[in-house]
């Protein structure tokens, strides 16, 4: 019975069980500092710099039908962007958003409250005559750093993200560097 593994992402970790950049002598914080489980791997990625939700399994088709862009697994996201996002902004997302590397699907977004969530280890910039909004957006393709360049283009950079859903799978009360594990 092939495992899935729920984990909570920590910000500044990478997705992957060592550091391959000899650049960092120490090493960076990454899976092996949360995660003692054996032969398991990420069915998908989440960038150093954004938290949440990251499967990982031990099973190849499993990780292929979460991570693959064909099946269109629909990602959810808690975004913090800079400014007070506008109706004409959310409607872009909504209509897909032109990048350099293409034209985005639709997105589903919607400006929602604060979530409850636990403050980051590192404190996300504040500027006092700046607002900051939140944004629920979704969604079914993976471009690289496809949230943070679609917020940006339509004028509101992302300052914090936070993937909350993958299909079917949430976070639920899984702490920052918390595991669930489940048989599939």
């Amino acid at each position: 019975m092939p495992k899935l593994v729920l984990f909570n992402k920590p910000y500044n970790v990478l997705c992957q069980f060592t550091d391959s950049d000899p650049s960092h002598a120490s090493g960076r914080e990454n899976l092996s500092d949360y995660l003692s489980i054996d032969k398991v791997y990420p069915a998908g990625r989440l960038d150093r710099d954004s938290e949440g939700l990251l499967l990982l399994t031990d099973s190849g088709p499993l990780q292929h039908q979460i991570a693959h862009p064909k099946h269109n697994k629909e990602k959810f996201y808690w975004v913090q962007v800079e400014g007070a996002i506008t109706a004409q902004a959310i409607k872009q997302l909504r209509t897909g958003v032109a990048l350099k590397d293409g034209l985005t699907r639709p997105a589903k977004a919607r400006k929602i409250s604060e979530p409850d969530i636990c403050p980051r280890t590192l404190a996300v910039r504040f500027r006092k005559d700046i607002p900051t909004s939140w944004l629920e957006l979704s969604i079914s393709e993976g471009k690289n750093r496809q949230v943070r360049r679609m917020t940006a283009a339509v004028g509101f950079p992302t300052l914090r993200l936070i993937r909350h859903r993958i299909g079917q799978w949430a976070l639920g009360d899984l702490q920052p560097g918390e595991h669930r594990l489940l048989k599939v």
